[in-house]
């Protein structure tokens, strides 16, 4: 069973970047789909951005395409999500997921849930 440890939130000014990491403990990581995603107050959970678990395959929602980008790092049991050119609207809880499933993971149906679920970590995008 994996568990996983979001970090890397914070306050950040629209514009800037944030690196946020998702720790994996559990011998299974390495065979484990990643996802992130996050929700904003009172609205619903939103897919952000999924990786397989080789990392050949990477799935992005619109809203943060061409800022946001997913890694791993097996031999770290880390997920990353940097996000660059960041805007108020990305303010959010962020969670890292996992899933053997990658299809799971880059989800936007919100009554499809990963297998594995982080604590999740703030983010503040002021403007």
């Amino acid at each position: 069973q994996v568990q996983l440890v979001e970090s890397g939130g914070g306050l950040v000014q629209a514009g800037g970047s944030l690196r946020l990491s998702c720790a994996a403990s559990g011998r299974t990581f390495s065979t484990s789909a990643m996802g992130w995603f996050r929700r904003a107050p009172g609205k619903e959970r939103e897919f952000v951005a999924a990786i397989n678990w080789s990392g050949d395959n990477i799935y992005y929602a619109d809203s943060v395409k061409g800022r946001f980008t997913i890694s791993r790092d097996n031999a770290k049991n880390t997920v990353y999500l940097q996000m660059n050119s960041m805007k108020p609207e990305d303010t959010a809880v962020y969670y890292c997921a996992a899933d053997s499933d990658t299809l799971v993971v880059a989800t936007t149906d919100k009554d499809t849930d990963p297998e594995i679920w982080g604590q999740g970590t703030l983010v503040t995008v002021s403007s």
